[in-house]
Formats: structure tokens, C-alpha cells, sequence
């Protein structure tokens, strides 16, 4: 759900030969695009027979990749893709893939895994295919949440981002996606091409989209996967309340982010049993073709696509303001609510900031949430940004959450829950050394262009979109 991101294409673009130099990326060979396959026609998203007997985490099958910016420079880091077992809504077995990248100074008792916010129920946007060099740059989400993923690895961190989604790339089931990523955990803890210790350290992190499968991982960990040596969780912006985010989004720029929530919702893998052919049966034929079209665009189309529309209207779906009050509506929207079960409260550190004025993301549902945590005994520290709107409170975030990481690792954490609040609406280049100035130099610039609390964005989001596409 981090739209907005989308405004940083260009700058990260611009100098980009330079910057990459600086964090050793190394020319290679051009690859044409069309040696590059999209999921659907890739050998190598397909399980091989009998894999549903095998126990959740378990690696399928693996390969090493060129990752690259953008899908054009490669990055110089070891680049694997694993195929893993993991488990759809209703406890079936299904795979997915996760991307592995290795930095050559890499610390062999940790690992990151960093759910990015692809918001797309469509396969092509799949971040394993996004990553590879020569493929086309349709998940423009993911590949900009690469750049961030680079500060990791200069701090000597293997990064994991695992396509949570799952095989039918269903954007919306937060369960779902917190079992792929507890699951893709399991298989990079397992993969011994890494060198990595037994049972390493892992912190997860997410933001926006990425919070929901970050958040839902940390709500199961306790009893989907107990044996992970999880340190910490990072999730910003976080969509905990499905209703409350569905009623901020609606009728917005941001209502593009709807149909494909709904298409993912209603996918086999999450809800289809139940939820499918209600769906079916009240869209009308405007509302089908635009379900139609979430299943093979990525974010951006489909924010064009439904720009400031609503999924109330009735030349959507014939129910009108009833739809939201079904009861096989209301149970999904329940089942993918956070916080709303104590036995499902995470039980490792946990970071939470949001911004106050969030555009896209109830900030009332994070602090719900948080609060709920806190009183079942969880360790909770939530930040509040006062300044910066959904887009940028992102990356003015991030020298915090690189503390959090840090602490985590370290075991450093301030125990109980604990509340800040920061005005902070600039990075300093050069917080993190000389090393990692570049890519701060970046997001800075980013944060000048996305304007005061995401202003540009909010006063013409078709064309910040347009500009940078």
C-alpha cells in the first residue's frame, strides 16, 4: 500500500550508475528480456509432485539469480531463489519463492527478512520476478523497497523477501502471508549454501502491504513456528483493521488498492470457498472487469484504473453500503483484523510507528493495536510521527528501525511497551557513515520531492503517478 513510493522511481534512477558503484555493483552481461519468465511461465515457480507431504519450510528447489536495480544493473551480492512449502487459509499445502541476497561481508548468525509492500493480486508482480535482472519493471513497489534493502546489506545483513502472497499473488489475507513468511524463514535458516549458523537470529520487517504479512508473522510465530530464533519485528504503517482501512481508502486516490484486495481475498489459496462466489454473484459487469484486470496489472494500473471510485457504488456491486455488513463479508474482514485474539499476540520485541496523519492507513487502528498487544503482556515499542505523510514516514523512519534491528540482534531492547513521539521530517546523509551516504543522499531527495506530509501526492496523485512512470 505504499503508493506513493512510486514518486522515488526517478530520483533513484537519476545518478544511479554512481550510487551503485558506491554499495559495489559490478556490469555484467546485458540479458535480454524475454530470457527472463514471469511466474505463470516459470518451471520454476511449479512444486514437484508429492511436495504437500513435506513439513511447511521445506526447501523444493533453489537457484542462484543476477538481482539487479530496476532490472537493468546488477547488484554485487550472491542472489538465490528458493522454491519453499508452505500453507494456504485452509491448512493446504501450497509453494512459493523466496529471494535470498548475500552480501560478501555477511554476518553468518543473522538474517533479515523483509516483507515489501507489492499490493498487487496479480503474478507478474511477484517480487522474485521484479528482482531478476532483465525483468520488467512492473512491480515498481518492490523494486524501489530494493533500494532499502541495499542499506541492509551494507550493514551486513543477508535479506530474505519472500513472495508472502503466495502462488496466486492474493494481496489481502494477512494470514497467508504471515505463514509465507514464517515459512520462508524456515527455508533460509535451512539453506546451508548461505554458511549461515544453526538456527540463526532473524528480525522481520514490513512496511504498509509488507506490515500486513510482518504483523500476521509476528501474531502467529508463538504457534505457527515457535522454533524460529526470532529477535524483533518491524511493521510501519500498518494495516490492522482491514474494515477501518477499506472505509480511508474508499472513494480516495488510493481506492485503486480495493478491487485487487478483493480479487486476493477471493483467491483459493485464502477465502475462494466462501467469499468467491458471493463476489461473483453481486458484481455487476463494470465491477467483474475490474476484478478481471486486477489479476494481471500491478499497483499502479490499478490505482489508475479506480481512481477515486467506491466499492459502495452500484455499478460495482449490486449491494450497495450493505455489502460490508454480509456475513461472509464480515467473517473474512474479522479472520484479517490484528489484535484481535490474545493468543495471537507476538511475543519477541516489536516495532510499530505510524505516521499521525497517515493518508492511507488508519493511524486510530495501529494505536488499537498496539494497545491490545500491550495488554496481553506483549513488548511494544510504538513511535508516532508527527510529521511526514504515509509515503515518507517511511524512509524518515528508517535510522530508527536500523537502531531496532540493531537492538534486537543485540538483545538490547527496552523491555515493556513503550510510546514516542517524533517530529523529525528530514534524514541526515551521512547518520549511518560514509558508506551509506548515497543511498541516504537518495532517500533524501525522495522525502524533498514527495513534499510536506506527502502533499504532492495528495494534490495530484495521477500525476506524480504519470511523471514517474
Amino acid at each position: 500500500m505504499a503508493l506513493s513510493l512510486v514518486r522515488m522511481v526517478r530520483l533513484a534512477l537519476v545518478g544511479l550508475v554512481a550510487f551503485t558503484s558506491t554499495v559495489s555493483a559490478l556490469p555484467a552481461p546485458p540479458v535480454h528480456r524475454s530470457t527472463v519468465l514471469a511466474p505463470d511461465a516459470d518451471p520454476f515457480y511449479q512444486p514437484p509432485a508429492g511436495f504437500a507431504s513435506e513439513a511447511p519450510g521445506t526447501i523444493l528447489s533453489q537457484r542462484d539469480i543476477t538481482a539487479a536495480f530496476f532490472g537493468l544493473i546488477p547488484i554485487d551480492v550472491e542472489a538465490y531463489q528458493l522454491l519453499y512449502r508452505t500453507t494456504a487459509v485452509n491448512g493446504s499445502a501450497i509453494a512459493t519463492v523466496t529471494t535470498v541476497f548475500k552480501p560478501k561481508n555477511a554476518k553468518l548468525d543473522r538474517f533479515v527478512s523483509f516483507a515489501t509492500a507489492y499490493d498487487s493480486s496479480a503474478t507478474k508482480c511477484q517480487p522474485s520476478y521484479a528482482y531478476q535482472l532483465g525483468a520488467p519493471q512492473d512491480s515498481l513497489i518492490a523494486s524501489v523497497e530494493l533500494l532499502i534493502i541495499e542499506i541492509y546489506l551494507a550493514l551486513g545483513y543477508t535479506v530474505a523477501s519472500p513472495d508472502y502472497e503466495g502462488p496466486e499473488a492474493a494481496f489481502g489475507p494477512g494470514r497467508l502471508a504471515g505463514m509465507g513468511v514464517l515459512d520462508g524463514i524456515r527455508a533460509v535458516g535451512s539453506f546451508k549454501t548461505l554458511g549461515l549458523d544453526d538456527n540463526p537470529m532473524v528480525v522481520g520487517m514490513g512496511y504498509s502491504g509488507g506490515a500486513i504479512a510482518t504483523g500476521w508473522a509476528a501474531s502467529l510465530q508463538p504457534k505457527y513456528a515457535s522454533e524460529l530464533n526470532i529477535k524483533g519485528w518491524v511493521q510501519g504503517g500498518t494495516p490492522s483493521n482491514v474494515t477501518g482501512t477499506m472505509y480511508q481508502l474508499d472513494n480516495t486516490a488510493f481506492s485503486g488498492l480495493l478491487p485487487p484486495a478483493i480479487a486476493g481475498l477471493s483467491k483459493s489459496t485464502a477465502y475462494g470457498a466462501e467469499l468467491a462466489p458471493f463476489i461473483s454473484k453481486i458484481m455487476t459487469a463494470d465491477g467483474q472487469k475490474i476484478l478481471d484486470s486486477t489479476l494481471s496489472e500491478c499497483a499502479t494500473s490499478n490505482l489508475l484504473a479506480f481512481f477515486e471510485r467506491s466499492i459502495f457504488e452500484t455499478s460495482f456491486q449490486t449491494m450497495g453500503e450493505d455489502f460490508i455488513f454480509d456475513p461472509i463479508v464480515q467473517s473474512v474482514l474479522k479472520q484479517n483484523s490484528m489484535a484481535t485474539n490474545k493468543d495471537e499476540t507476538p511475543t519477541v520485541p516489536t516495532f510499530v510507528y505510524h505516521a499521525t496523519n497517515d493518508e492511507v492507513i488508519p493511524y486510530a487502528d495501529a494505536e488499537k493495536m498496539v494497545n491490545s498487544w500491550c495488554d496481553w503482556g506483549a513488548n511494544v515499542k510504538f513511535t508516532t510521527y508527527a510529521s511526514g505523510g504515509h509515503a515518507t514516514t517511511e524512509i524518515i523512519a528508517i535510522l530508527d528501525v536500523i537502531d531496532f534491528v540493531k537492538d534486537a540482534f543485540a538483545g538490547t531492547t527496552k523491555s515493556g511497551c513503550t510510546e514516542n513521539t517524533e517530529l523529525v521530517s528530514i534524514l541526515n546523509p551521512i547518520a549511518l557513515g560514509v558508506q551509506l551516504e548515497p543511498i541516504l543522499v537518495k532517500l533524501v531527495d525522495a522525502l524533498f520531492n514527495l513534499g510536506e506530509q506527502d502533499s504532492k501526492v495528495k494534490s495530484d496523485p495521477v500525476g506524480v503517478l504519470s511523471t514517474n512512470l
